[in-house]
């Protein structure tokens, strides 16, 4: 499990547990976790994507 799947899970039990104790600033905290690790894996796919191509490149010369 990546961190930024870690962060999903957390964000989210952190959203639920807002919502379960109409605490509105945890549940706010908890979406904010899961959109900053949506970000990362974004981030992640992104980097991946370019060292795939950067290395298909490679292969070419």
């Amino acid at each position: 499990m990546g961190k930024s799947s870690m962060d999903k899970a957390k964000g989210k039990a952190k959203e639920m547990a807002g919502k379960a104790t109409g605490n509105e600033r945890v549940e706010a905290e908890g979406k904010t976790d899961q959109a900053k690790a949506n970000v990362r894996e974004a981030a992640e796919k992104a980097r991946g994507k370019a060292a795939g191509a950067r290395d298909s490149l490679r292969d070419k010369h």
